[in-house]
């Protein structure tokens, strides 16, 4: 459960009016107005004076909250709110991960780390053989390692501007937010061969052989006679 506190200072005899709101980019929505709870916290939430108790709270409901009391005295119309943020911390689910099996050197192969349900966001590690992967810092030891990658630990990319044969072993990434425990995709292969030009050069030359052949076939036909009229 969770518990939005709103204090005040109003007098006991005053006639108060209490609204709770919840802010939110696309708008503000009513959670606690006219004596009732709205929306998907009606039947899980109470009030506790001007306070809010929520049972069973879930990452929707995690957001900027307005506490607004109205009071009527003698002296009038007396207002005051409060800003409140609720922040619900949810651990990591399972990444998904995508990995080429297979990269040509001297190609850009980008592998990419994604989980969606953690609160606060997680942060990425990639693995090389069950080996942590460095960060390049511009400093230290990243430095000193001459990397052929960039890893982005926030976005969960592992960049090779030029994939090179070294790069081949097996892969996988965490996902962790400081939240439970972190959580692993499968481990996955990427394999990097030297590009085969002999076997280029080949198909280049039987190709060139195949269109030969059907040009002096043409030219037969012709001499013989075949496309005339």
């Amino acid at each position: 459960e969770a518990i939005l506190s709103c204090k005040h200072k109003f007098s006991k005899g005053m006639s108060l009016r209490i609204e709770w709101k919840k802010i939110q980019s696309q708008g503000v929505s009513f959670v606690y107005y006219n004596g009732e709870f709205t929306g998907d916290l009606r039947g899980r939430a109470e009030m506790l004076n001007t306070g809010i108790r929520i049972r069973n709270v879930t990452r929707k409901d995690s957001g900027t909250y307005r506490c607004e009391i109205s009071a009527k005295s003698e002296e009038g119309q007396r207002l005051g709110e409060a800003i409140i943020t609720l922040t619900v911390l949810v651990a990591p689910t399972t990444p998904v991960c995508e990995v080429p099996s297979s990269a040509m050197t001297g190609t850009v192969v980008e592998l990419s780390c994604k989980e969606t349900e953690g609160s606060p966001p997680s942060e990425y590690q990639w693995y090389k053989n069950g080996v942590a992967l460095l960060e390049k810092t511009g400093t230290g030891s990243a430095r000193a390692a001459n990397l052929t990658y960039t890893m982005n630990k926030k976005s969960g990319t592992l960049l090779f501007n030029t994939v090179t044969k070294n790069d081949t072993g097996e892969y996988f990434c965490e996902a962790s937010n400081g939240i439970g425990l972190s959580q692993k995709c499968s481990v996955k292969r990427m394999q990097v061969d030297d590009l085969n030009v002999s076997g280029i050069i080949i198909a280049v030359v039987f190709v060139a052989l195949v269109m030969a052949l059907c040009g002096l076939g043409v030219f037969y036909a012709q001499k013989k006679g075949y496309f005339t009229s």
